[in-house]
């Protein structure tokens, strides 16, 4: 998919700030620092348009970012960044719950994780939360370039086995690299232009 025009819409913290319309929603969520920003000027071929940070858990609100008006990529804030206050942590934990909620758009979840590392407790009780919400969701192993190309697909088994996926999509992949964006695109397509 060719992204001509992407922009930057929206930081929302409640419903009433959503964009309106109904224009599909392609929601990111991760922990703080695995990259979705990083994801989304990768999809798009943007250095800047998502802000990135060497300091996670940057966002604490719900960035909408509008592509050329066929659907939304939605970063929602990042979770378990052990430097948060508590206070922190549950004023984001409610942004991504009633977000994930009350959204009426919602047509994928992408849940990132770091292939370099087993998934946390925090990832787990997120993918858990993403089976009980009945959303159709992947998942997406980032930071494939931080380790040898021919031990990806045997790092991608091992989180799939962890999380004991059995049936939805798990793919690799590096804002870095820039080799896997083709089969994400094709993925991200089935729920944006459904057949």
């Amino acid at each position: 998919m060719l992204i001509k025009n992407p922009k930057f819409e929206i930081s929302a913290v409640s419903k009433k700030q959503y964009p309106k319309g109904n224009l599909p929603e392609i929601v990111l969520v991760g922990k703080s620092n695995v990259g979705k920003s990083s994801f989304v000027n990768t999809m798009t071929n943007r250095k800047s348009l998502a802000r990135t940070s060497n300091v996670p858990g940057k966002t604490r609100q719900i960035n909408f970012y509008n592509m050329d008006d066929k659907f939304y990529f939605v970063d929602l804030p990042g979770y378990g960044y052990s430097k948060m206050s508590k206070e922190e942590k549950v004023i984001s934990g409610n942004y991504i719950e009633k977000y994930l909620e009350e959204g009426q758009n919602v047509s994928l979840i992408i849940l990132l994780l770091d292939i370099r590392h087993k998934p946390t407790e925090d990832d787990m009780l997120m993918y858990d939360y993403i089976l009980r919400s009945n959303l159709p969701f992947i998942v997406l192993t980032n930071k494939a370039d931080k380790i040898p190309v021919t031990k990806v697909d045997a790092e991608v088994e091992r989180i799939k086995q962890t999380l004991g996926i059995s049936y939805s999509t798990i793919l690799p992949f590096s804002s870095e690299r820039k080799i896997y964006i083709d089969k994400v695109w094709e993925e991200i397509e089935k729920y944006v232009n459904p057949e």
